[in-house]
C-alpha cells in the first residue's frame, strides 16, 4: 500500500479524533453548566416569569433578596449551622485522623473504611437515623440538630483528608523536634500542624460548602427555623421566582469560591513538603 495513503489515512484518523473528542467534551460542559448560567442570566432578567425573550437588565431581585426578611434569616440559619458543624467536623476529625496513623488497635482497617460509611449513605438515611436518635433520646429539633446531623454526615470528608496528608508527612522534621528539646505539645503546633494545615484548612472548606447545601439531612431534623436550601425548597412549590434565581447566583459563586479555594490548599506544593 502507498505509504503516503497511509500517513495522509491516519492522519485523517487524529484529526477526527481530535474533532469528536472535543465536541464530546463542549456537550458535557454544556450539559453541567448551562442550567447554571441560565439561573444567572434570568437573576437579572427585568420579568417576573422566568421565559424567553429577556425584557432588559436590572439589580431588582437582588435588592429584593436583601429586603427580604425571612430570606435573609434563613441565610444567617444556613451560615450558623454550617460554621458550626465545620467546626464540629473539625473537632472530632483531626484526632481521629491521628489516631488513625499514629495508632495501632484491633479492629482498625475495618474502622477505616466505616468511616466512610456516613458520607456514602444517601442523606435521607442518615436524617432518618439521626431523627430516630433525637426522639430515643429526648431532643427538641432545632438548628442545633441540624448541626449534629451535617457533623455526623461530614465528618469523614476532615478524616480522610487529614489521614491522608499525614500519612505523605516526614515524620523526621518530629522527631528532629524532640531530639531538640521540644515538648509534644510544641511539636504539634509548630511542625505538625503547619505541615498538615492545607488539608485542615481544605477539608474543613469543603465540609462548609457541603453543610451549607445540605437538603435531606436538614428536613428531617429542622425543627421551625428554616435554613437556605430549605427555604428556596418551599419557595419552588409556588414556581420558579426571580429572587430565587438570584439567591442562586450568590450561592453558586460563593460555592465555587470556597470549592476552588479547598482544592488550591489541598494540592501538596513545595512548602508543604
Amino acid at each position: 500500500m502507498n505509504p503516503t495513503f497511509i500517513r495522509r489515512n491516519t492522519q485523517l484518523q487524529e484529526r477526527f479524533g481530535d474533532s469528536f473528542l472535543g465536541l464530546t467534551a463542549m456537550i458535557v460542559m454544556a450539559f453541567l453548566y448551562l442550567p447554571i448560567c441560565i439561573l444567572i442570566i434570568f437573576s437579572f432578567n427585568d420579568n417576573r416569569i422566568t421565559t424567553l425573550p429577556l425584557n432588559g437588565f436590572t439589580w431588582r431581585w437582588y435588592e429584593a433578596v436583601f429586603n427580604n426578611a425571612d430570606m435573609l434569616e434563613a441565610i444567617v440559619n444556613s451560615l450558623y449551622v454550617a460554621s458550626f458543624a465545620t467546626m464540629g467536623c473539625l473537632i472530632i476529625g483531626v484526632p481521629a485522623a491521628f489516631v488513625l496513623d499514629r495508632v495501632n488497635f484491633p479492629g482498625k482497617s475495618a474502622f477505616r473504611r466505616l468511616i466512610l460509611l456516613p458520607i456514602a449513605l444517601p442523606g435521607v438515611i442518615t436524617g432518618i437515623s439521626m431523627l430516630n436518635l433525637f426522639r430515643v433520646v429526648g431532643f427538641n429539633l432545632s438548628l442545633e440538630t441540624v448541626i449534629l446531623g451535617h457533623a455526623t454526615a461530614l465528618v469523614s470528608i476532615v478524616v480522610t483528608q487529614v489521614f491522608a496528608r499525614l500519612q505523605r508527612l516526614n515524620r523526621s522534621f518530629e522527631e528532629a523536634s524532640s531530639d531538640l528539646g521540644a515538648r509534644p505539645w510544641q511539636t504539634f503546633f509548630l511542625v505538625t500542624l503547619p505541615n498538615i494545615r492545607s488539608a485542615v484548612i481544605g477539608s474543613a472548606l469543603l465540609s462548609f460548602t457541603v453543610s451549607f447545601d445540605e437538603i435531606p439531612v436538614t428536613f428531617f431534623l429542622t425543627g421551625r427555623d428554616n435554613t437556605l436550601p430549605m427555604y428556596i425548597w418551599s419557595t419552588l412549590r409556588r414556581g420558579i421566582t426571580p429572587e430565587i434565581n438570584a439567591v442562586g447566583t450568590f450561592i453558586i459563586l460563593i460555592s465555587l469560591f470556597l470549592i476552588v479555594l479547598s482544592v488550591y490548599l489541598l494540592k501538596d506544593t513545595d512548602k508543604d513538603r
